[in-house]
């Protein structure tokens, strides 16, 4: 490859679109093979294993775990999410990174249509095998806690991280907004609420979408649209 290609082209936007891409078509596959049926006997053979053998009213563990399951699960709520969208967006604002701010407001609040959207589109029903330990309202494809939990968690993180110039101390923050979308979305199946395979399409969905966010925040910094990653 020619030196001047190298020197100029953003490698870092081509990986964040791919593995966006790869989020997008992961979904998409999920998605049919809901539609088709295709996914029932492994939804329904994974949510029966997170219950005692032989009564399906009560998960595995004792009481605690399924109390910690609903704090957990909590924190993929909107109210949580809104509270801390606005929380980083202040302190991006105080930090003098408006432009970051309002795109973080803008990603994560296009992000909560494209979950309403979803679950309109493909208006799942909810599992009906187990009782549900935790109230719900709406569709049940794609979990809208688990695609809007990456969608926030990842965002959040990606911009936060890139207010710090430490390699460490980026991959830190994106490792903790990992290990909460993770636990947000398994709490989901555990609490009976979701089929595993609604977990599943709300991970692809949201991470495509904060991936998606990154290569623009990145492609805007690059710009001068929005404020630099010190560590570049």
């Amino acid at each position: 490859m020619p030196r001047w290609l190298v020197r100029h082209a953003d490698f870092g936007f081509a990986a964040l679109l791919t593995l966006s891409a790869a989020g997008v078509w992961t979904f998409a596959t999920l998605a049919s093979e809901v539609m088709e049926g295709e996914t029932h006997a492994f939804d329904t053979a994974l949510l029966l294993a997170l219950r005692t053998p032989g009564t399906p009213s009560d998960p595995l563990g004792p009481p605690w775990v399924e109390e910690m399951a609903r704090d957990v699960t909590a924190l993929g709520g909107v109210g949580v999410l809104t509270f801390l969208t606005l929380a980083v967006t202040g302190l991006l604002w105080l930090q003098c990174r408006r432009g970051s701010a309002l795109f973080l407001l803008v990603s994560v609040g296009m992000g909560l249509a494209l979950s309403s959207a979803a679950k309109s589109l493909f208006d799942r029903p909810r599992p009906d095998l187990v009782p549900h330990g935790s109230h719900v309202y709406t569709a049940s494809f794609p979990s809208g806690h688990s695609l809007m939990s990456a969608v926030t968690y990842l965002t959040l993180a990606v911009l936060l991280a890139r207010t710090f110039p430490q390699r460490r101390l980026k991959a830190y923050v994106v490792a903790l907004a990992v290990l909460v979308t993770v636990s947000v979305g398994a709490s989901r199946v555990y609490l009976g609420v979701h089929w595993p395979t609604d977990v599943f399409a709300g991970w692809a969905a949201g991470g495509a979408w904060a991936l998606f966010c990154a290569a623009v925040a990145r492609g805007l910094a690059r710009r001068g649209a929005i404020e630099p990653d010190p560590g570049d």
